[in-house]
């Protein structure tokens, strides 16, 4: 194992030093260089390539999981728990980073309040049934971006958003009429979202009366009513936005639109719809 450790740093520190470091002979580390790979060992290195290839595809943002059910898809029969000790040995890690906090809910308002309907029953039969929506910020060189969202609970694709410099009722419904435009959806619809000022407002709730939708909302500073929009943003943050630093609002803009419709929709494997992509398990809905 140091030898092996010496073999995979060689280009980045000196043999000799490694050696002296990890208590090992610099003869021995080249009698056991000069010997033949074994099989065993061939198999590991060519797994380790793999593996670093779609953790490089993906920015670095799978770690073990995704990373074994993307390479079984492949062809590959490694198992996850080698996948995780190749990971763990060579340093190979699912970024993370802790977040910039800004406040987004504001329920201090008179505006009637919907029911909750689905109770953190998070769960759909099909497209269409049942949507989600919240909002959320991105610090840039210009001040807060805020974007506000809308995931299909069926498939956890991201029919509609907006993103703008201010917080009042326009974003989320720019969101929302992306979301009607592209998908189409009939009437009976739940609208699920917090209840915060935008989504209680009466230029929302005509929006969603207009549409045939049915509101619901979320208890009182609960985050976890709206659990997989509330994980769709720490998704977003922890393997996006916490690793930029965007100048503008522009910039930012670009970026997260990428990410949505260059990542997430098309490619990105999701633990609650059994690892494949939104996109993958909106088809099964057709």
């Amino acid at each position: 194992m140091r030898f092996r450790f010496i073999e995979d740093r060689r280009a980045d520190y000196p043999v000799q030093t490694m050696c002296r470091v990890l208590g090992v002979s610099p003869a021995g580390y080249y009698a056991w260089r000069a010997r033949p790979e074994s099989p065993r060992a061939a198999a590991n290195r060519e797994l380790l390539e793999d593996i670093k290839r779609v953790h490089r595809d993906s920015h670095g943002r799978y770690g073990s999981p995704r990373i074994h059910v993307e390479l079984k898809a492949q062809g590959h029969h490694a198992s996850r728990g080698r996948i995780e000790r190749q990971m763990r040995d060579h340093g190979v890690r699912a970024i993370s980073v802790g977040p910039r906090r800004c406040r987004t809910t504001d329920s201090g308002h008179g505006f009637p309040i919907a029911p909750n309907l689905l109770g953190r029953n998070f769960a759909a039969a099909m497209r269409n049934q049942v949507w989600l929506a919240d909002i959320t910020y991105v610090w840039t060189g210009q001040g807060w971006l805020y974007l506000a969202a809308i995931m299909d609970l069926y498939s956890r694709r991201i029919v509609g958003w907006a993103m703008d410099e201010h917080l009042r009722a326009e974003l989320p419904l720019a969101a929302l009429r992306m979301a009607i435009k592209g998908q189409k959806p009939g009437a009976g619809l739940i609208h699920h979202s917090d209840r915060g000022i935008q989504y209680a407002s009466t230029d929302y709730r005509q929006a969603l009366q207009a549409a045939g939708f049915r509101p619901s909302m979320s208890r009182r500073a609960d985050c976890y009513d709206n659990a997989p929009m509330e994980s769709f943003f720490h998704t977003l943050k922890t393997e996006l936005i916490h690793h930029r630093q965007y100048a503008t609002r522009n910039e930012a803009e670009r970026d997260i639109f990428s990410y949505i419709e260059g990542f997430y929709n098309h490619h990105r494997r999701h633990s609650a719809i059994g690892y494949i992509s939104p996109v993958e398990m909106e088809l099964k809905s057709a």
